[in-house]
């Protein structure tokens, strides 16, 4: 296969580790610098931190810069932490602000050209070349996981379907109709996608790509959707935050890791609760810096994602940049049951591995007088019981929660992010 098809930038995505470092040592320089010359906010958060721009040495001194958090973005909403005039700007995004104030990215020219650099190299390493039709479902608007799907779309030359969230039977005819190749989603409406295929009686036989992002992605539901969809499933990871979906980067095809951009991002794992850096291998905290972005760089922002750094080595797929595990969870989605902590995915990884349960389910977590309990819901067709399911979850989560068994079709359904936790008072 020719160069311009393995990669989209290819000097950038097989620079040697050495040049990485080298880059990342001298862009982290000038964003310290950068931000303090140009916000107000940031320069007396540094000062109080007893950071001086001009003695700043780079790598070797990250540690001594704060760790921001989405209280920082709150704080200072809705353009505190902006680093350009207000004439400067051309888009912005925004998370929901479904646990307050929401956190608000702001974008210049520059910024969305290298939202969408990165983007099309996730295109690209996904195996999407130039005419390719692909079709875009999360939603266009506040939440930038259609439109960053869209700009590295437009940068890699794709044919896009804009078709936006919603109207299953419309997206499936829509994919038949325009010979989708690549289809871009949350990763929960693929098992609606499913689903509603085969009540419809009919399947994608051009559809060879599947790219998810926005939720945590399981082995076990990748799994599902390549055997059901016969696609290469890829696990495509940013966040507001960093700029968008796409900006962190995505697993290859080798499908061994996240690779990270490095020329653009600075990673570090960190113990949770010390906030201490972690040696690669170590699962805890990721902590991001953007490298090259302009309105608004963020600098050691704690994303709340659990992981670890895999491996800084080549890949079989000739990408040099580093490759983070999946991620297996989020801190402030932890739940305590009985003294046992776990994560929702955890809950998922082990009902998608008993033959006969469907994607759809519920964790019901249950309050009465101050104690917690845990009943599990989901689909599954005849013959799997909830002892079946009670065993398998003893067994992955080392306590014996409730699971009732309910005919396919039972739970509710919703065209994005999948709500599987309910909390409830009795």
């Amino acid at each position: 296969m020719a160069t311009e098809e393995l990669y989209f930038n290819p000097d950038k995505e097989t620079a040697s580790q050495d040049e990485l470092i080298s880059r990342q040592n001298e862009l982290l320089k000038d964003r310290v610098r950068y931000v303090m010359a140009n916000n107000a906010y940031m320069r007396d958060l540094y000062t109080k931190a007893g950071v001086v721009a001009e003695d700043f040495r780079g790598l070797e001194d990250v540690e001594k810069l704060p760790i921001i958090a989405k209280a920082n973005f709150r704080e200072t909403y809705p353009l505190g932490m902006c680093c350009v005039p207000k004439k400067q700007i051309r888009e912005m995004h925004m998370s929901s602000g479904s646990t307050g104030t929401p956190v608000v990215m702001p974008y210049t020219i520059y910024d969305l050209n290298q939202w969408a650099e990165c983007m099309a190299r996730c295109y690209r390493m996904a195996g999407a070349l130039p005419g390719d039709p692909v079709q875009i479902m999360p939603s266009f608007g506040l939440f930038n996981g259609g439109f960053g799907m869209y700009h590295g779309a437009r940068a890699a030359e794709l044919f896009v379907i804009p078709t936006g969230s919603g109207n299953t039977e419309r997206q499936i005819r829509l994919a038949r109709d325009f010979n989708t190749r690549v289809f871009t989603a949350v990763i929960s409406y693929t098992a609606r996608i499913i689903e509603v295929m085969e009540k419809m009686g009919v399947d994608l036989p051009n559809l060879k790509i599947g790219i998810f992002g926005a939720e945590t992605v399981t082995t076990a539901m990748c799994e599902k959707i390549h055997n059901r969809l016969g696609i290469d499933v890829f696990n495509i990871y940013g966040m507001t935050e960093t700029g968008g979906v796409g900006t962190l980067g995505m697993d290859c095809c080798d499908h061994s890791g996240i690779h990270v951009w490095e020329d653009h991002y600075y990673c570090e794992i960190v113990d949770p609760v010390t906030k201490k850096v972690l040696p690669d291998g170590q699962v805890g905290e990721l902590v991001v810096t953007s490298l090259t972005r302009e309105a608004l760089p963020v600098i050691r922002f704690k994303t709340g994602d659990l992981t670890r750094i895999l491996s800084r080595s080549k890949c079989a797929c000739g990408r040099t940049h580093l490759k983070l595990d999946l991620i297996s969870g989020r801190t402030d989605d932890m739940l305590i049951v009985k003294g046992v902590n776990f994560f929702p995915s955890q809950v998922e990884q082990a009902l998608l591995e008993i033959p006969g349960v469907h994607s759809e389910y519920q964790i019901i977590m249950e309050e009465k007088d101050g104690v917690t309990d845990v009943h599990i819901l989901v689909e599954a067709e005849e013959g799997v019981t909830g002892y079946v399911v009670e065993k398998r979850l003893k067994e992955r989560l080392g306590f014996s929660p409730k699971g009732d068994v309910l005919p396919v079709g039972s739970l509710p359904r919703v065209e994005g992010k999948a709500v599987r936790v309910v909390r409830k008072k009795l």
